[in-house]
């Protein structure tokens, strides 16, 4: 059960916290996987972790937000490693101002790579497995704030929001190819995103006392999630969204 054995696999944001550990438990679990990181050490270091699992796991450096040559970049990988069989978009950014001070090229650069970079590669990813006949499954991972606010999260919240959506879109247009697209919502979940938050002592304690299992989430509490969504054990599964947040949405 939970299989991927044989399936290639690519996630963006992948060389360190939430992506880092998806690539980590897909490959686990018989997956070869490529993770694109803007950062070159990252990369680096996180590929050689995986490849002492699976030596055909890899790295590209590329910038997301960039979303003018996400086309070109993914024609390039095909060609490269061949079809994915799996996408995992990953990759995320936010800006933490109140929604007054937010200067629109701070904005534009949320929504370009939070929500626009994901919905051109879903594309391009799915365009070549239709041409070519095959099933695929998508993970898109978005956010406690795509259901709720707080403050200085607007661009953020509207990209995750825009991505909860367009994972029910995505599934609707592309169900008849046998390609699946799905949701995961992580609450709050401790890495290097999240610093400024569980430092602060008053908003982590905040977190843990609105959170009904009483911790923060840990990247590895999300990797397994994926596996099971990307697996033919969930082959009815589209369209969907699962938080991981600990009971926190639940709450009031």
């Amino acid at each position: 059960m939970f299989t991927l054995d044989g399936r290639r696999a690519l996630v963006t944001g992948g060389n360190s916290g939430i992506g880092f550990s998806i690539a980590m438990s897909l490959t686990r679990a018989g997956a070869s996987t490529v993770i694109i990181g803007r950062n070159n050490k990252k990369n680096i270091d996180a590929a050689n972790l995986l490849q002492k699992i699976n030596p055909l796991c890899s790295a590209e450096k590329f910038d997301l937000s960039d979303v003018s040559k996400i086309q070109t970049f993914y024609s390039r990988l095909i060609k490269k490693y061949g079809l994915f069989d799996i996408l995992i978009n990953c990759a995320g950014a936010t800006v933490r101002k109140r929604a007054d001070m937010i200067g629109i090229d701070e904005w534009n650069n949320v929504i370009n790579i939070n929500l626009t970079s994901a919905f051109i590669l879903s594309s391009e990813w799915a365009k070549s497995l239709i041409s070519n006949n095959r099933p695929g499954s998508c993970i898109m991972i978005i956010s406690l704030m795509s259901e709720a606010a707080r403050p200085t999260t607007s661009a953020y919240g509207a990209s995750k929001a825009g991505l909860k959506q367009l994972v029910k879109s995505l599934a609707v247009d592309w169900a008849k190819f046998n390609i699946r697209v799905n949701g995961i919502g992580p609450g709050y979940i401790k890495t290097d995103f999240t610093e400024p938050l569980y430092k602060n002592r008053d908003f982590s304690r905040w977190v843990v006392s609105r959170t009904p299992l009483g911790r923060w989430g840990n990247p590895d509490d999300i990797g397994p999630a994926a596996v099971f969504l990307c697996c033919d054990d969930a082959k009815f599964i589209t369209g969907q969204t699962l938080f991981i947040d600990g009971g926190w949405l639940a709450s009031f």
